[in-house]
């Protein structure tokens, strides 16, 4: 099951953090996959340790919020492998801003990278994707993103645009499962991750998110990764428009 050899994955932030990891996951199960990110070093990087372990992959630089550049980076991979069939959606960024605080820059960014990078790289995957009526589009979001009563201190700009990945992903579906695409969202919930390490958050939000975990703990990226993989897959022919929170049982607290 969740094979995915001669498939062609691209992964967006895949430099580090849960990208990493997924693009690893995607590898292991058989897919070549593009490592796409900011830093062309750090991607190049994720590449090697995929060939380490027998897989094959490339490094392409990209910032998701220059259109331009992400048409390049997809032709290139196009023009390397013949084809696209997997896009996970995950490069994104979280800078803490109190509300009363945040500038019209402040916002800007977040949406920028978050949703509208989201949605131009689903637009041109699915451009690829249509002409083998298969695809698979996961895009990541988070479990505060609207709907499910959880906020995050400071992060208006951040979950606004992780509940539009929702609103966006769920429209999708629907527009393109006549193009054999299945678009689906992943939310997670407290990962262990670089960005959450940056975010700097206070000993106090860290610990009341721990508090409301039944398992008590922080989720890994492997997890993460577990979903990606199975929505990536043949098995996920039947899914889309859906969202599938990996939260260590906060939603259900």
């Amino acid at each position: 099951m969740f094979e995915l050899k001669n498939k062609v994955a691209l992964v967006t932030g895949a430099r580090r953090g849960m990208g990493r990891v997924d693009a690893l996951a995607l590898a292991q199960q058989g897919a070549r996959v593009a490592v796409t990110d900011i830093s062309l070093e750090e991607c190049q990087k994720v590449v090697e340790e995929i060939k380490a372990k027998g897989g094959e992959a490339a490094a392409w630089k990209l910032d998701v919020t220059n259109q331009a550049e992400i048409d390049q980076v997809f032709d290139g991979v196009v023009k390397k492998w013949g084809r696209l069939d997997i896009l996970v959606n995950n490069a994104g960024i979280f800078k803490p801003k109190m509300a009363l605080e945040m500038t019209e820059a402040d916002w800007d960014q977040t949406l920028d990278i978050n949703l509208k990078g989201e949605f131009f790289c689903a637009q041109r995957a699915a451009r690829e994707m249509a002409k083998n009526k298969w695809g698979r589009i996961i895009n990541i979001a988070s479990i505060a993103s609207g709907g499910v009563g959880v906020g995050v201190m400071a992060a208006a700009h951040y979950t606004a645009s992780k509940g539009g990945i929702v609103g966006l992903t769920e429209t999708l579906a629907q527009e393109w499962a006549s193009l054999g695409i299945n678009v689906n969202v992943i939310g997670p919930g407290a990962i262990d991750t670089p960005m959450i390490a940056e975010s700097n958050m206070s000993k106090e939000v860290m610990d009341a998110f721990l508090a409301s975990i039944p398992l008590r703990r922080m989720g890994k990226s492997e997890e993460i990764a577990a979903m990606v993989v199975f929505l990536a897959s043949e098995e996920a022919s039947y899914v889309t428009g859906a969202t599938f929170y990996v939260d260590g049982g906060w939603l259900a607290a």
